[in-house]
C-alpha cells in the first residue's frame, strides 16, 4: 500500500480491543485457515491513507499533534455487519455506520493528509467522502487475503465473530451495551500514523494521539 495511513484504533483498555485481535490473529486463521492467512495487523479503522511522508517529514508526531482531533465523544464507531469485497486488504471486515462523527475525523485525516486543505474540509475532501462511502467506508478488517468468500462461508465468519463476543447492530442479538463494556463499538480511540507503505508485519505506529 503505497505512502503512509492514519489509523483510529480502538481504545486499549476497550473489550473490543482484545475481541478483534483475537479474531484477527487466533480465531478466523485457526477456523479457517484457507481464507486468513498468518498475515495479521492490529485492529484498526482506516480513516485515510496515501500520505506522502513528505507531508509530516521528520517530525511525524509533531505533525499528528497539531491536528484539531475531534472529541473523543464525539466520535462514535459502531459496528454493523460482515462483509466482504474481492480486494485483498478488504477480503473480510466489520462495517463501520458513517455516522457524522465518523465522517468528520476521517474527513479531516483525509484533508491534512492527502487533500492539502489544511484542518477543513474542503471540496476537494467532501468528493472523496462521498466516493468513499459508496465504495466501501469505514471499516474494521478481520482478513487481508486472495481467496474469495462465498455467501456461506461468510455466514460461518459472521457467527464466528458474534460467538467470540462481538455485537453487531444487524443482529438480534446486541450483547453487552453498558457504557463502559459496549461491544457492539466504541466512542474514541487512539489515531495512528502507520507507514503503510512497508511489508504489513512492519506495520507500527511512528507517531499516536489519544482523543481526549
Amino acid at each position: 500500500m503505497p505512502g503512509s495511513s492514519l489509523w483510529l484504533v480502538p481504545p486499549p483498555t476497550h473489550p473490543l480491543y482484545a475481541l478483534i485481535t483475537e479474531l484477527i490473529t487466533r480465531t478466523l486463521p485457526s477456523t479457517f485457515p484457507a481464507l486468513a492467512g498468518p498475515t495479521t495487523f492490529a485492529p484498526h479503522m482506516t480513516l485515510t491513507s496515501g500520505i506522502d511522508p513528505a507531508v509530516y517529514g521528520d517530525d511525524p508526531q509533531g505533525w499528528l499533534d497539531a491536528v484539531p482531533w475531534p472529541r473523543a465523544a464525539d466520535v462514535g464507531v459502531r459496528l454493523e455487519t460482515v462483509a466482504t469485497q474481492d480486494v485483498f486488504f478488504r477480503r473480510c471486515y466489520l462495517k463501520v455506520a458513517f455516522a457524522d462523527g465518523i465522517r468528520q475525523i476521517a474527513g479531516l485525516a483525509r484533508a491534512v493528509g492527502v487533500s492539502g486543505e489544511g484542518h477543513a474540509i474542503g471540496p476537494v475532501t467532501e468528493g472523496w467522502l462521498e466516493e468513499w462511502r459508496e465504495a466501501f467506508g469505514p471499516h474494521v478488517s478481520l482478513i487481508y487475503g486472495s481467496n474469495p468468500i462465498d455467501d456461506q462461508k461468510l455466514k460461518e465468519i459472521s457467527k464466528a465473530v458474534e460467538d467470540a463476543g462481538v455485537s453487531l447492530s444487524s443482529s438480534s442479538s446486541q450483547g453487552d451495551k453498558d457504557a463502559s463494556g459496549n461491544r457492539g463499538g466504541w466512542k474514541g480511540g487512539v489515531v495512528w500514523l502507520v507507514p503503510t507503505d512497508k511489508p504489513i508485519d512492519e506495520w507500527k505506529p511512528i507517531a499516536t494521539r489519544t482523543l481526549d
